[in-house]
């Protein structure tokens, strides 16, 4: 994949520019082609040129689907909850070592987790950075916001360096299938700048080893498991399946 720039702009400040560019290795551009980083009233936005009729695509917890499912979302009723064992535990630590846009995190941390986001694309982690900056300044949302930080390495890599968590929270990208409805336009976005995870299914056992309680991999209905290994248990969503790789009770 190639990098995504970073456009110059008034309202994007010399200090937030360099300090986006060091700490995700962005580069600047003043024209815009193709998907580019970009500054619009306050946020940091993924967009394209070649997309006409594709919204910029930022992370914003306060509002859109994050908003909505933490004032109306199930809470431990739902099946991500349930999966990750918060149904029992509040306070669980949970590593998502594919975070993308942070919306699964930012649920678990709404109810009570302490949740590491891992994101290897760095215009994804700049947009997730750029999220969680917000958040911390929102008085709504900043005691959530200081349950989540954000790492910025290959999942693998947190894997195998971080000190052991309660859960380990697995989302790979999964190919979406040739005949099904047209992919939203965000998943659409997403796959073109990140692409799909064709390692995810060595992630699994380090997984499993860095997780004190459970591995919760979160599938497409449709999808095998990962690795083809068969979970403990699993807790059927809406749209999706969480497939639940127990090590001990939480």
């Amino acid at each position: 994949m190639s990098s995504i720039p970073l456009l110059q702009s008034k309202e994007l400040s010399a200090d937030y520019c360099q300090q986006l560019q060091q700490q995700f290795g962005l580069n600047s551009i003043t024209e815009p082609a193709g998907w580019y980083l970009s500054m619009q009233q306050g946020a940091l936005v993924l967009q394209s040129t070649e997309l006409a009729k594709q919204g910029a695509i930022l992370v914003d917890f306060a509002s859109g689907a994050s908003s909505y499912r933490r004032k109306h979302g199930g809470g431990k009723s739902e099946a991500i909850a349930k999966a990750v064992g918060l149904n029992k535990r509040h306070n669980l630590t949970v590593l998502d070592a594919t975070a993308g846009l942070g919306r699964d995190a930012f649920v678990l941390a709404s109810l009570g987790a302490t949740v590491t986001l891992v994101e290897r694309n760095p215009a994804v982690a700049a947009l997730l950075a750029d999220g969680l900056r917000r958040a911390a300044a929102d008085p709504k949302l900043s005691t959530v916001a200081a349950r989540m930080q954000l790492r910025h390495c290959p999942a693998l890599q947190a894997l195998t360096s971080s000190a052991p968590v309660d859960v380990v929270f697995l989302d790979p990208m999964f190919p979406a299938r040739e005949k099904s409805a047209q992919v939203k336009k965000e998943m659409r976005a997403f796959h073109d700048v990140v692409g799909s995870d064709t390692d995810a299914d060595s992630l699994l056992a380090p997984a499993q080893q860095l997780a004190q309680k459970r591995v919760v991999v979160k599938r497409p209905g449709y999808a095998g498991w990962l690795a083809d290994k068969a979970p403990t248990m699993a807790v059927s969503g809406k749209n999706n399946r969480f497939d639940v790789y127990v090590n001990a009770a939480i």
